[in-house]
């Protein structure tokens, strides 16, 4: 088979910045002029824009999605004694928060397809921490993996009826959708990412929560600038450093401008490898199974093989044929050296074996048709 005429990239900045480049640099122009550097007016701008996209009340620009998290939690009382429940799938700072706030994660078990949290493992969690009665159950981290919304309308009648604070870190999935709306009102607070490599990124860390609730809301901004109230000067509690870059504000607000679009193009992107790779055959690769209801911002594109002797196969084989492949993740969270001292040791065959199995194709809105094509071609040749 031979190479396409350019290197199929795994993710292409480059490409998308040559794309929006006057727009992005009248931006980064006017915070250069008016050298308002933290909290500028771009700032105030973005969380106006990203709270009207999907309809939540509030937005409060973070310095990253992991500082979101962190400050969610804070704002709710999380801390030593308090369960956090949250997937065992997932990126390490859904885990790293809780314990970095003195509480203790509890890993629940996912969806063999969908690879969101399972509610009915979730819902033994709770009750077995709560026969325990060593832990308090206090919160419960949804997670829109790879784009995709989590179980939300079960999400929140679990945590409605237990009493416990709803997180939805949908670091990786802003811009999709369940039921026809956009995610960001879906749990008590949503946590969004812009690290560079998610749907809508920055040229940094950057990130921000969104929230129906103005005293949240409140809370969330004298947070993020080291507890002040409303002074710098007036000190009302412990909270961090956790700002919106202004210069990263300007970069989203040029993307933002064009994110309606490469939604679209990452879906148009996600079906035609739907239907090239269906020849394969589900015995031999598994494409990725829509949430009911959902819309999907593709921030990943993954497939299942049989085992891990076929994915690193293929791995392999896309390497030499010039596609590029990564594994979303090779460990589950329970099983990391800085996680295991937490776990109470429940079985999780579903996270495990998912790690010895998956395997994301190249997923950005730069790739064009002949792209899309070698990977199809060169994924069938392989298997």
């Amino acid at each position: 088979m031979s190479l396409p005429p350019r290197p199929v990239a795994f993710l292409d900045l480059k490409a998308q910045q040559a794309r929006i480049a006057p727009a992005l640099r009248s931006r980064l122009e006017a915070v250069l002029g008016h050298c308002q550097f933290v909290l500028g007016p771009e700032v105030a701008e973005l969380e106006a824009r990203l709270a009207a996209f999907c309809g939540a009340a509030h937005c409060v620009g973070l310095s990253s999605g992991t500082d979101a998290l962190q400050i969610a939690m804070m704002a709710a009382g999380i801390g030593p004694g308090c369960a956090v429940f949250l997937p065992a799938f997932t990126y390490t700072a859904t885990a790293e928060v809780p314990l970095v706030l003195g509480a203790t994660p509890v890993f629940v078990d996912v969806d063999p397809r969908t690879f969101q949290i399972d509610p009915v493992h979730l819902q033994a969690r709770i009750e077995a921490v709560r026969r325990e009665n060593r832990l308090r159950p206090a919160a419960i981290v949804g997670v829109d993996l790879f784009g995709q919304p989590a179980p939300w309308p079960e999400l929140r009648r679990i945590a409605g009826d237990a009493g416990l604070f709803l997180l939805d870190d949908c670091a990786q999935s802003f811009g999709g959708s369940l039921g026809g709306a956009r995610l960001g009102r879906e749990a008590d607070a949503t946590a969004i990412s812009f690290f560079p490599s998610k749907p809508l990124g920055g040229y940094g860390d950057g990130g921000a929560l969104l929230t129906d609730d103005a005293d949240r809301a409140r809370l969330y901004r004298s947070l993020r600038s080291h507890g002040e109230g409303e002074t710098r000067y007036e000190v009302l509690r412990t909270g961090m450093n956790g700002r919106l870059d202004t210069l990263q504000a300007a970069v989203l607000l040029a993307k933002l401008d064009v994110f309606e679009r490469e939604l679209a193009r990452r879906e148009e992107i996600a079906c035609a490898y739907d239907s090239g790779l269906a020849a394969a055959g589900a015995d031999r690769l598994l494409l990725p199974q829509r949430v009911p209801g959902g819309g999907s911002a593709w921030a990943v594109y993954a497939v299942l093989l049989p085992g891990p002797d076929a994915r690193d196969a293929l791995q392999a084989a896309l390497r030499a044929s010039g596609v590029p492949t990564a594994i979303y993740y090779p460990r589950p969270l329970h099983l990391q050296p800085a996680y295991r001292p937490h776990h109470d040791g429940a079985p999780l065959p579903v996270s495990e074996a998912l790690s010895g199995r998956i395997l994301a194709l190249p997923m950005h809105p730069e790739l064009d048709a002949a792209d899309v094509r070698h990977v199809v071609d060169s994924v069938l040749a392989s298997l």
